[in-house]
């Protein structure tokens, strides 16, 4: 069954090899008949800081989303949604972290119960959410050391408050700055391969 998927890029170089992922996504995507909507943060001139109006009324209803409503609409199109990007000091590049801030607010992502504090999710639509990641430290650093901070992120906060029951998994290529070519396409494989899962 053909899906809508929207393909988020967080990285500032068009040359990177997260752009290469991100390639490599929508067009497996699009090979196996499903439509892949690219939203490149940075090519898009995606502003991530929530302003104070935004803030302000945050807890309004419905909130004010006017500044991201043409994403909203995007995001609430598809399918599924994939993240494409690098992890700086063990966390989500600014511009993607703002991409939560703003565009993941309450009425889109979650609803709030003010008198107990609990959310819901709201992102009934999204049934997988996959994240292709690359980081400059070892596994083994990320994993025991930090914890593995982007995936708990993802799956504990992002994915479970977010959209229910969903498909969510990861793929992270550690070490980059010291891989080899090979390396480098044999995990473009790896990211075909789980592309063609869906």
């Amino acid at each position: 069954m053909a899906r809508r998927f929207i393909v988020v890029l967080a990285h500032p170089l068009p040359e990177s090899y997260a752009a290469s992922v991100a390639k490599t996504v929508v067009e497996t995507l699009r090979d196996r008949g499903h439509q892949a909507d690219l939203l490149d943060l940075y090519r898009e001139d995606f502003d991530p800081r929530l302003s104070a109006a935004e803030r302000a009324a945050y807890f309004d209803t419905p909130c004010d989303t006017s500044g991201v409503d043409p994403i909203i609409a995007r995001l609430r199109a598809a399918d599924g949604l994939i993240l494409v990007f690098p992890q700086w000091w063990f966390n989500f590049p600014a511009i993607l972290k703002g991409f939560f801030d703003r565009v993941f607010a309450p009425g889109v992502a979650f609803t709030h119960d003010l008198a107990g504090g609990r959310i819901r999710p709201a992102l009934g639509n999204i049934r997988h959410l996959y994240a292709f990641t690359t980081t400059g430290s070892p596994w083994w650093m990320v994993k025991f050391y930090m914890g593995d901070p982007v995936r708990r992120l993802l799956k504990r906060g992002i994915a479970a408050f977010c959209a229910k029951d969903v498909d969510f998994r990861m793929l992270a290529l550690h070490d980059m700055d010291r891989v080899s070519e090979a390396q480098l396409t044999a995990h473009l494989d790896r990211v075909r391969a789980l592309t063609a899962r869906l």
